[in-house]
């Protein structure tokens, strides 16, 4: 069962004639960089091909983190931090932003050490990170029986509510003159001398200067269809979350089988996070070479299967015509199936480390499907030879953390800004 999301008021339901700035996707990056542009005056419309959030952006796990990012994904996670907090103010609404702390914990030497590493290679980036012993551990989340041999814990690190705040969000850029249209699939670019005019949508055309694709995993399918190649490949994140408990553990803690934090609402979301289901699809055929690197060493970290999703990718369409039905009208959401197996070894996992989860008892659970690029990190960038499209897209699992600032650094890049949020350069396009 998909998560329940804060209702957004007043969306509109009538294409404009035109406007400045269309964004495709209504995940919650596209929705930042809609309140971002709203904020600036700049008239925008966002069309969401079935419902506003109703992907991974309200199924992800809500962390918030700067620990064990890439060193270069660091300027946006602060950028994010900052922006998390004022998001509060700027919407008039809560989005269960804390600024908890998140813990990483490891049985091994080896693991321990891969933390170690981490925190000294970003020592100069003064992120407040710090390696725990074992004793400490059990002082910040007390009552456990793992064995650890040490962790890495980053105060500064939080949470928000997926379900709260892509709502929020959207329904501040609505009343600061944003148009957010559900259920309205963009089929393709209307496109005059290498650039781009306005959008082919089902429900008719409108006119625009600028484009920003913000369509998760879709993306990849809207672009291929315009033979310009994305590299992003399908994952499947399943999720599970307790009825509230309590107990009052308050930093996120990631082990190598587990993960958990606290909801808002005393629950706690937990998910196996040693095992992720890559399905197969036609795509791993096409691209699958670029991810090997990423993958030497991680051929337990994905449980890969050809099954019953391979056909029905295999039967959605990767050309069309503007005039035809698109595959984003034939699926409005994906809705992929939840591994209670790895749910059930998740919280199985978490009791044996911490017998206070004996318990909990299971209130819902839900998965989603991640789009993933071959060095995890997502494409921020103008695209070459197309005048006027912009990427926000590929966030490979860490997109809500970093969403506050992904959407503003994309709306910079839209409207040419001579000074963005951050330097764009480790999100190219081109280093693909």
């Amino acid at each position: 069962m998909a998560p329940i999301i804060n209702p957004i008021r007043n969306l509109d339901t009538q294409l404009p004639p035109s406007t400045t700035v269309v964004i495709i996707g209504g995940g919650i990056v596209g929705l930042t960089a809609a309140l971002t542009l709203a904020e600036r005056n700049v008239p925008v419309v966002l069309l969401e091909k079935g419902r506003i959030a109703g992907e991974q952006s309200s199924r992800n796990l809500g962390w918030v983190r700067k620990t064990n990012r890439h060193p270069k994904d660091i300027p946006l996670a602060l950028a994010a931090d900052r922006l998390w907090s004022e998001m509060p103010e700027r919407t008039q609404a809560d989005v269960g932003y804390r600024q908890s702390g998140i813990l990483f914990i490891g049985r091994t030497p080896e693991e321990l050490a891969s933390y170690k590493k981490w925190h000294d290679e970003t020592q100069s980036l003064n992120l407040g990170s710090r390696m725990l012993t074992a004793k400490e551990i059990d002082e910040m989340v007390p009552n456990g029986r793992g064995q650890w041999a040490g962790g890495i814990y980053t105060a500064t690190d939080g949470r928000a509510e997926p379900t709260m705040a892509a709502s929020a969000i959207a329904n501040a850029a609505i009343a600061k003159g944003a148009i957010i249209i559900e259920n309205c699939a963009v089929r393709s670019l209307c496109i005059n001398d290498d650039r781009v005019e306005g959008v082919f949508t089902e429900h008719g055309e409108i006119d625009c200067d600028e484009v920003l694709l913000a369509g998760g995993m879709w993306s990849r399918r809207f672009l291929g269809n315009m033979d310009i190649s994305l590299p992003t490949l399908p994952v499947i994140c399943s999720v599970l979350k307790t009825k509230p408990m309590d107990i009052d553990f308050q930093p996120a803690v990631g082990a190598a089988d587990f993960s958990f934090r606290k909801h808002i609402d005393g629950g706690y979301i937990i998910t196996q996070r040693g095992k992720l289901d890559a399905p197969l699809t036609l795509d791993h055929l096409l691209i699958g070479m670029k991810f090997l690197p990423m993958l030497k060493g991680q051929h337990n970290f994905l449980k890969i299967g050809l099954g019953k999703y391979f056909l029905s990718d295999l039967l959605l369409a990767r050309h069309w015509e503007a005039n035809s039905i698109s595959p984003f009208e034939k699926v409005r959401t994906m809705d992929p199936k939840v591994s209670e197996v790895l749910n059930r070894a998740a919280l199985n996992n978490l009791r044996a480390a911490w017998p206070d989860f004996e318990r909990a008892e299971i209130e819902s659970q839900w998965s989603g499907m991640i789009d993933i690029t071959p060095d995890s990190n997502p494409v921020i960038d103008r695209v070459d030879n197309l005048q006027g499209l912009t990427i926000a897209t590929g966030f490979s699992g860490h997109g809500f953390g970093t969403s506050p600032a992904a959407g503003q650094l994309a709306a910079d890049l839209v409207m040419r800004s001579d000074t963005p949020l951050i330097d764009p350069a480790p999100y190219r396009f081109s280093r693909f």
